[in-house]
């Protein structure tokens, strides 16, 4: 909803500054909506008006040092022009107060909207009146909110305040939100109050959980009856950590809280706020002096270096399924033999999956279901049993709106693959923040909590997982001669202990691979066509579609179908390795079906959408709501996939899933080839299947009768196509 007053702080800006052109920035959209390229443009404002050349959207150094050496503080004794006021009452506006009417006069209602920003602030007392300082003039020309948003806590704002009225006047603490919630800046501001009532002097606290800090912690033992400044800062971290304890002296409910937050974090229960709990509330590695009895590392685990584990206390080793590269980290993924070494001295091993997955491009629907599906197949290779974990990794610093965006989206992919085609689990690791919204989303049982990653911000200001099962702490070297190796050091909570028996593992000879694109795509596609043309099949029109037609509604040419089969490739071949059948018998209808759309296809799906029809063949395979349910419980009721068994009142959602998700269309043509065989008598296809069952399977795609058996025989000849350089790239 726009903002008049906003939108007048907009014109002003456009109009005084030459639509942005003398401040260096574009001109603003005059939408009445506050956000930071508002608040940098009134930044740049600003710092024009006190003459500072080099213009930047940051309220830096500079800017804030500048106030102090011309003005001292902000009113109506100093402010040097109407222009400058305008700005401050611009700025007023943003934040949501009363700046009065950008008239450039510092009024009595300019001054109400700074004392009562200086109250939501927490800062009355230090600064009283209505003059702005340097300081919260800076706090006002940012985004920070100082009243309680989203749901914040009042209790949380009002330890922010408290802390901004207590050490505002240090130099290096600046004005944090007091807006209830738990961020990067308020974990920040925690530790620097701590070094200041440590004794540290201004330019030697830093806000960092250094030796200097650790050390003074473990002379500040809080404990029931405790009282004063150091009472409220434990009182604090433990509330910032989701603890629900008053805030302000150590009571008897303050030592029962902290006895339940050392159990959840498997430290020692005392009751008591001694360093390794002070530790786990301000930083997120807490104190990295404990011992774990987990690790992960990259390196392989021989007798010797297993040795070493079980002689450092290690139980439990988190081992990688995978590493696509060759040349990189050679030993990261498990080695031959590893296992049996592992199983043999004793530890269990926890699968981790990571290929890439550092920055937010990588994470994605189509990739949590390629992830999925490739960690399924390493942990059969190497011989995970049923009902083992794997760990997803998240290996950069996502921002909360990228776990929305793309995360999130790309572990209901990986649950939805795993829980149909395996009988494995999910684990996420991550920071903090990125565990516990995959968890809280019901993506995850469990989480590996990459926590040595203090900066991230997904760690800084966020609890530990409330499903946390191991936590990554410290890299330390156990061992020594053959035998050494470093590792992450993990706390282990036990709600995933690994596994400790493996089966023989191996891959199944023959099975489909990637198709080598580069060699083969434009022979293929060439054969593709050459083939349908032989049939009467155009590389566009046929199939009654006139010129307009094909303009309007989209028909798909050969070209173009092609091109979206091998865009799925790692789809097809993904399903073919787990159902050990050849990937050319699930492209081969979905090819053909693609191109073969036509009008009449389009207007059923028309009618479906428009409730006139129940059901009608959709989506890239073109199947049946129906049928789909009926090729999906075969397979449920055979073990081959698993899943909820669906009924007639899973028709409306079914045909949606197959007509909006190419993912789900195709594994369903995956699903209904395998039943396609049960109705013809045959046995389930695999990779020796001949070519007369595979005739009889396509003719079956589309029903019984001479239509069908004519469909088979096209198909046929796009199959062999298909097949043939499969067979090449499996070769090759």
């Amino acid at each position: 909803m726009a903002d008049e007053l906003v939108l007048r702080a907009q014109r002003f800006i456009n109009t005084t500054y030459n639509n942005g052109a003398t401040l260096g920035i574009s001109k603003l959209d005059e939408n009445g909506q506050t956000g930071w390229p508002v608040m940098y443009a009134l930044t740049r404002a600003l710092q024009y008006e006190m003459g500072i050349t080099a213009l930047s959207d940051s309220f830096g150094p500079t800017t804030l040092a500048t106030i102090g050496e011309k003005y001292g503080k902000l009113d109506d004794t100093t402010i040097p022009s109407a222009n400058f006021c305008r700005i401050i009452q611009s700025a007023l506006y943003c934040k949501g107060y009363d700046g009065g009417d950008i008239d450039g006069k510092y009024n009595a209602r300019v001054k109400a909207a700074v004392a009562k920003l200086h109250a939501n602030m927490g800062v009355a007392t230090t600064y009283p009146g209505s003059s702005l300082w340097p300081k919260t003039t800076k706090g006002l020309f940012n985004m920070d909110a100082y009243v309680t948003v989203n749901s914040g806590s009042e209790t949380i704002r009002s330890i922010q305040q408290w802390l901004n009225g207590r050490y505002l006047l240090r130099k290096d603490f600046y004005v944090i939100p007091c807006d209830g919630h738990h961020s990067r800046d308020v974990a920040k501001s925690m530790l620097f109050a701590i070094q200041y009532e440590l004794g540290m002097a201004d330019g030697t606290a830093n806000g960092v959980f250094g030796p200097g800090t650790q050390s003074g912690l473990k002379s500040h033992t809080v404990a029931t009856g405790t009282t004063g400044v150091w009472a409220q800062l434990f009182t604090a971290a433990m509330i910032l950590n989701k603890r629900g304890v008053p805030f302000g002296d150590f009571t008897a409910g303050v030592q029962s809280g902290v006895e339940t937050f050392q159990s959840f974090s498997k430290l020692a229960v005392t009751g008591k706020g001694d360093f390794p709990t002070w530790a786990s509330l301000l930083v997120s590695y807490g104190d990295q002096a404990r011992k774990g009895a987990a690790c992960d590392g990259v390196t392989m685990i021989t007798p010797a270096r297993a040795d070493a584990l079980r002689a450092a206390g290690y139980a439990h080793v988190g081992r990688y399924l995978y590493n696509p590269s060759t040349t990189s980290l050679p030993e990261k993924q498990i080695q031959p033999g590893e296992l049996a070494t592992i199983k043999a001295a004793g530890l269990s091993c926890y699968p981790i999956y990571q290929t890439w997955s550092r920055s937010a491009d990588y994470f994605g629907p189509d990739q949590g279901t390629a992830d999925a599906f490739n960690a399924i197949d390493w942990a059969q290779y190497h011989g995970f049993k049923p009902g083992t974990i794997i760990y997803f990794a998240v290996d950069y610093d996502a921002m909360d709106g990228e776990v929305t965006d793309y995360v999130l989206p790309h572990f209901r992919a990986i649950m939805r693959t795993i829980g149909e085609s395996s009988s494995y689990g999910v684990g996420v690791y991550g920071a903090r923040n990125v565990c516990q919204r995959v968890a809280d989303a019901g993506y995850a049982a469990v989480s590996m909590v990459s926590d040595m990653s203090s900066g991230f911000s997904g760690n800084l200001g966020y609890p530990l997982p409330t499903n946390w099962s191991f936590d990554q702490i410290s890299t330390v070297t156990v061992g020594s001669g053959t035998g050494s190796l470093e590792i992450d050091n993990n706390i282990a909570s036990g709600r995933d202990t690994g596994q400790t028996d493996f089966n023989a593992g191996g891959v199944a000879e023959g099975l489909d691979v990637d198709l080598d694109q580069a060699a083969y795509r434009d022979l293929m596609l060439k054969d593709v066509q050459n083939y349908l043309e032989s049939i009467g099949v155009p590389e566009t029109g046929g199939d009654g579609w006139t010129d307009s037609d094909w303009a309007t509604l989209g028909g798909i040419s050969t070209t173009e179908a092609f091109d979206l089969v091998l865009s799925a490739d790692w789809l097809f071949t993904a399903l073919a390795r787990q159902l050990k059948l050849r990937k050319a018998l699930i492209q081969t209808p979905v090819m053909w079906e693609l191109r073969k759309l036509n009008p009449l296809d389009f207007v059923a799906d028309e009618a479906v959408q428009a409730g006139l029809k129940d059901d009608a063949s959709t989506g890239w395979g073109q199947i049946f709501a129906w049928v789909t349910i009926e090729a999906r419980n075969y397979c449920m009721q055979q073990g081959i996939i698993n899943g909820t068994p669906l009924t007639k009142d899973d028709l409306k959602s079914v045909w949606t899933n197959l007509h909006d998700d190419p993912t789900y269309n195709i594994r369903s043509v995956a699903y209904l080839t395998i039943y396609n065989a049960y109705q013809l008598g045959q046995l389930r296809p695999d990779l020796t299947t001949d070519v007369f069952h595979v005739r009889d399977l396509l003719a079956r795609y589309n029903g019984t009768g001479d239509d069908a058996q004519v469909y088979g025989d096209q198909l046929m000849g796009l199959y062999y196509v298909l097949e043939n350089y499969n067979k090449l790239s499996r070769s090759s």
